[in-house]
Protein backbone atom coordinates (compact mmCIF):
# COMPACT_ATOMS: atom_id res chain seq x y z
CA UNK A 1 0.00 0.00 0.00
CA UNK A 2 2.94 2.77 0.61
CA UNK A 3 4.34 2.19 -2.78
CA UNK A 4 0.77 3.08 -4.32
CA UNK A 5 1.15 6.21 -2.59
CA UNK A 6 3.84 7.28 -4.70
CA UNK A 7 1.51 6.23 -8.03
CA UNK A 8 3.72 4.51 -9.80
CA UNK A 9 2.88 3.35 -13.29
CA UNK A 10 3.76 -0.13 -12.79
CA UNK A 11 3.58 -2.64 -9.38
CA UNK A 12 5.97 -5.35 -9.44
CA UNK A 13 4.83 -7.84 -6.62
CA UNK A 14 7.45 -10.67 -5.84
CA UNK A 15 5.16 -14.12 -4.55
CA UNK A 16 2.86 -11.42 -2.40
CA UNK A 17 0.60 -14.39 -1.53
CA UNK A 18 3.13 -17.25 -1.54
CA UNK A 19 3.06 -17.86 2.63
CA UNK A 20 -0.21 -17.76 2.74
CA UNK A 21 -2.70 -20.67 3.87
CA UNK A 22 -5.16 -22.03 0.77
CA UNK A 23 -8.23 -20.15 2.12
CA UNK A 24 -6.95 -16.75 2.98
CA UNK A 25 -4.58 -16.66 -0.28
CA UNK A 26 -7.79 -17.61 -2.50
CA UNK A 27 -9.63 -14.50 -1.10
CA UNK A 28 -6.90 -11.74 -0.97
CA UNK A 29 -6.73 -13.27 -4.89
CA UNK A 30 -10.29 -12.41 -5.27
CA UNK A 31 -9.63 -8.67 -3.87
CA UNK A 32 -6.42 -8.07 -5.52
CA UNK A 33 -8.12 -8.88 -8.90
CA UNK A 34 -10.58 -6.32 -8.11
CA UNK A 35 -8.04 -3.48 -6.33
CA UNK A 36 -5.56 -4.30 -9.97
CA UNK A 37 -8.97 -3.67 -12.11
CA UNK A 38 -9.85 -0.14 -10.39
CA UNK A 39 -6.11 0.96 -9.68
CA UNK A 40 -5.79 0.51 -14.05
CA UNK A 41 -1.83 0.35 -13.35
CA UNK A 42 0.26 -2.37 -15.11
CA UNK A 43 0.89 -5.17 -12.05
CA UNK A 44 4.03 -7.81 -12.90
CA UNK A 45 3.46 -10.97 -10.39
CA UNK A 46 6.31 -12.78 -9.96
CA UNK A 47 4.81 -16.37 -8.89
CA UNK A 48 6.18 -19.98 -8.92
CA UNK A 49 1.86 -20.94 -8.95
CA UNK A 50 0.86 -21.00 -12.66
CA UNK A 51 -2.85 -21.24 -11.95
CA UNK A 52 -2.52 -17.56 -9.77
CA UNK A 53 -0.51 -16.66 -13.04
CA UNK A 54 -3.26 -17.72 -15.18
CA UNK A 55 -6.19 -16.09 -12.62
CA UNK A 56 -4.50 -12.57 -12.49
CA UNK A 57 -2.65 -12.54 -16.00
CA UNK A 58 -3.42 -11.83 -19.45
CA UNK A 59 -0.28 -12.63 -20.35
CA UNK A 60 2.33 -15.23 -18.57
CA UNK A 61 6.02 -15.24 -19.13
CA UNK A 62 7.34 -18.18 -18.40
CA UNK A 63 11.33 -17.90 -17.41
CA UNK A 64 14.00 -20.27 -16.12
CA UNK A 65 17.61 -19.06 -15.40
CA UNK A 66 17.10 -15.36 -15.56
CA UNK A 67 15.80 -15.81 -19.40
CA UNK A 68 12.40 -15.98 -21.30
CA UNK A 69 11.32 -19.44 -21.94
CA UNK A 70 7.83 -18.78 -23.11
CA UNK A 71 5.34 -15.87 -23.36
CA UNK A 72 1.38 -16.48 -23.78
CA UNK A 73 -1.95 -17.30 -22.40
CA UNK A 74 -2.20 -20.69 -20.13
CA UNK A 75 -3.32 -22.35 -23.09
CA UNK A 76 -0.94 -21.58 -25.45
CA UNK A 77 1.78 -22.73 -23.19
CA UNK A 78 0.21 -26.23 -22.53
CA UNK A 79 -1.24 -26.47 -26.29
CA UNK A 80 2.36 -25.47 -28.16
CA UNK A 81 5.19 -25.71 -25.38
CA UNK A 82 8.26 -24.09 -27.07
CA UNK A 83 10.47 -25.97 -25.09
CA UNK A 84 10.52 -28.95 -22.88
CA UNK A 85 11.14 -26.85 -19.86
CA UNK A 86 7.36 -25.66 -20.16
CA UNK A 87 5.73 -28.80 -20.14
CA UNK A 88 8.07 -30.02 -17.09
CA UNK A 89 6.76 -26.68 -15.30
CA UNK A 90 3.15 -27.44 -16.09
CA UNK A 91 3.37 -30.66 -15.34
CA UNK A 92 4.42 -29.99 -12.08
CA UNK A 93 1.87 -28.17 -11.04
CA UNK A 94 -0.78 -30.98 -10.24
CA UNK A 95 -4.42 -28.70 -10.08
CA UNK A 96 -4.11 -26.44 -13.24
CA UNK A 97 -3.66 -29.11 -15.29
CA UNK A 98 -6.72 -31.03 -14.07
CA UNK A 99 -8.40 -27.44 -14.79
CA UNK A 100 -6.47 -27.30 -17.70
CA UNK A 101 -7.57 -30.48 -19.57
CA UNK A 102 -11.05 -29.56 -18.62
CA UNK A 103 -10.88 -25.94 -20.39
CA UNK A 104 -9.26 -27.79 -23.37
CA UNK A 105 -11.70 -30.41 -24.22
Amino acid sequence: MRALMLDPDLLLLDEPLGALDPMIRYRLQQELKAIFAQLGKTVIMVTHDIAEAAFFGHTLVLMRDGRIVQTGSLRELARAPADPFVVEFISAQREPMAQLYRVLE
